[in-house]
């Protein structure tokens, strides 16, 4: 089957899924354009940035993101908690992706169709702050059965990504 791609005008107007990444203070900017690029191969309604996470236009953005920079909208916030105080104002379910103490495995989670989602990804080193995850409605990890605890945070993102689609359902957009 042979698939036709948007171009970044139909990309624009397309119906989106109800969910935002959060990028919590992203250090290297590499991940920042693997994030723009999950956010376009899913049709994600945008990426908010927050605190020293990297903004677009910049060259090392590009080189991962491809140019998605210019489909998906995107905020900058000086700080985490500004984003998510306006997300749950505009109603979002915000969840951060951590290990943490009270995190939820992503396959023992459901999610729904036009539930709106903020999903917040913390620094590669430090993760998300306490202070961060008890703003948040939950908190979720992908299991893992390795020896390494941790996923590279873009990675995490596009796998936490096609689980939400894939469980709400893909959609002819």
């Amino acid at each position: 089957m042979s698939r036709v791609f948007k171009t970044i005008e139909e990309f624009k107007v397309a119906p989106k899924y109800p969910i935002i990444l959060v990028l919590d203070n992203i250090r290297s900017l590499n991940n920042v354009g693997s994030f723009f690029r999950t956010a376009d191969s899913f049709l994600l309604e945008g990426i908010y940035l927050c605190g020293i996470t990297g903004k677009p236009p910049h060259r090392e953005i590009e080189k991962t993101a491809l140019g998605a920079t210019l489909s998906v909208e995107w905020r900058y916030f000086s700080t985490t908690n500004e984003a998510i105080d306006l997300l749950k104002q505009n109603g979002y379910k915000v969840i951060a992706i951590e290990q943490c103490e009270k995190s939820i495995l992503l396959n023992q989670i459901k999610f729904h169709d036009e539930e709106k989602i903020a999903l917040v990804f913390g620094n590669e080193v430090t993760g998300i702050s306490n202070e961060i995850i008890d703003s948040c409605d939950l908190c979720i990890e992908i299991p893992q059965m390795g020896t390494k605890h941790s996923l590279n945070v873009a990675v995490c993102g596009g796998i936490v990504c096609w689980e939400i689609i894939k469980q709400i359902g893909i959609k002819e957009m």
